[in-house]
């Protein structure tokens, strides 16, 4: 089939498989790229933008994570390790014919405009055109490095080149950032380094992996009480029964409320503080040859630093301005999904929400596919939808005042999102 028949994904991690299954189920015709060998996304370790290292596993548990149609299997663990989420995406796309639509190795240079179609080159130096884009290559592989003064003349590395703990073998090390990456990091670090710190601008909340013997994000959900509410008992109970007190570990206050920011789903981290096995340092001010200083007026040195400093999006083969992509820290999309600017342009996977899961991807996937169904019909849904997203814009965030930081500029309250998305889908039945 010509390729002007066909929509493009980008992409192989799970909002580009869920992309593909829907638009296969929906009979639309499509090609998919993938930069590397095989499909996984970041949870493919092999994959040279893969940013998971060999003690990674999901902070999320498996059933709140995974497909509706498409359970893991019951020996796998609550919080699977990565390549058992590997297998899952494997044996996804292998249920659901997804392989044969994939070009591997295949890496995604340019994307433009022309006239209604849009121009896809690759980096092997081929040109197609497409009828639509669906971009889904991740939220998680771009790094964000600090930009601290001085320069660092030991080891210097950010979370992302981070995969064996060997490398920490005999040296003093200092973590900057105590996300839930840098948490499991510093834990791997303990039992290889010779010293470790960990350097934090705020304080954060602490989530167990289990609460009453299950997995925490199972706990609760029979009824819903006021966010207000439901901030101040969560956190009592945490503090009160499940959780070591930050603070006196070390740990500033946390500078927002509970849920306003994502929660640090580690208490390793903590047993490891509480046993003198780490420290915490104050905010990174510069470097000087191996010395570090830091907010308040100390300063050591250390054989490595490593940042465990985020992510940020990177679109790098279209111009932000054809995702409505300003000054603004993410793209300003309408459901974190269509652009104003385009109707046969899509965005999947940019969306952020405790709880949300990869069934939350598929059901942005859903709507995507049904909208394209409708819309190859010249149909008044579509057109009731485009209407939405070319002069609307949603209020995504439940009440909660999420914190103004790069990685949550697109996050989104779980259960106001999925409402809007399920509202949308209907209005395309």
């Amino acid at each position: 089939m010509d390729t002007k028949e066909k929509y493009a994904i980008i992409g192989g991690g799970p909002s580009g498989l869920s992309g593909a299954k829907n638009l296969k189920d929906q009979g639309i015709p499509f090609d998919a790229y993938e930069a590397a060998e095989d499909l996984g996304g970041l949870w493919n370790i092999k994959n040279k933008n893969s940013t998971v290292y060999e003690s990674a596993h999901l902070i999320s548990s498996k059933r709140m994570t995974e497909f509706d149609d498409f359970p893991m299997k019951d020996e796998v663990a609550d919080y699977p390790h990565h390549s058992d989420l590997l297998e899952y995406f494997k044996d996804y796309a292998t249920h659901f014919g997804l392989y044969e639509h994939y070009n591997f190795n295949t890496k995604v240079i340019k994307l433009e405009p022309q006239n209604d179609l849009w121009s896809l080159t690759t980096e092997l130096g081929e040109t197609k055109l497409y009828k639509g884009i669906i971009i889904a290559n991740g939220c998680l592989s771009h790094p964000n490095i600090p930009n601290i003064p001085g320069k660092f003349e030991g080891e210097f590395l950010h979370s992302n080149a981070y995969k064996n703990p060997s490398i920490f073998e005999g040296k003093k090390v200092l973590v900057i950032g105590a996300g839930n990456s840098g948490c499991d990091i510093i834990v791997d670090a303990v039992h290889r380094a010779n010293h470790v710190d960990m350097s934090v601008r705020r304080g954060y909340h602490f989530v167990p992996k289990y609460i009453f013997g299950k997995p925490a994000d199972t706990i609760g959900g029979a009824f819903t009480l006021p966010r207000f509410l439901k901030q101040k008992i969560d956190k009592w109970l945490l503090n009160t029964f499940f959780v070591i007190n930050p603070q006196r570990l070390g740990f500033p206050d946390p500078d927002h409320k509970l849920y306003e920011s994502h929660p640090i789903v580690n208490t390793l981290v903590l047993y490891h503080l509480g046993h003198g096995d780490i420290r915490i340092k104050k905010d990174v001010v510069s470097f000087n040859g191996k010395n570090v200083e830091f907010k308040d007026g100390s300063s050591e040195e250390y054989d490595m630093v490593l940042c465990a400093t985020g992510y940020q999006l990177n679109y790098p083969f279209i111009d932000k301005k054809h995702l409505n992509w300003g000054e603004e820290k993410s793209p300003q999309l309408y459901l974190n999904i269509f652009t104003p600017h385009h109707t046969n342009l899509f965005v999947l996977g940019m969306v952020e929400a405790t709880g949300l899961g990869w069934e939350g991807r598929n059901k942005q996937a859903i709507l995507v596919s049904k909208f394209i169904v409708e819309q190859n019909k010249q149909s008044n849904k579509a057109q009731n939808v485009i209407q939405k997203f070319t002069s609307n814009s949603l209020d995504l965030k439940g009440g909660f005042k999420y914190m103004d930081i790069d990685r949550m500029a697109y996050y989104v309250h779980k259960d106001t999102y999925l409402k809007q998305i399920k509202k949308h889908i209907n209005m395309l039945q």
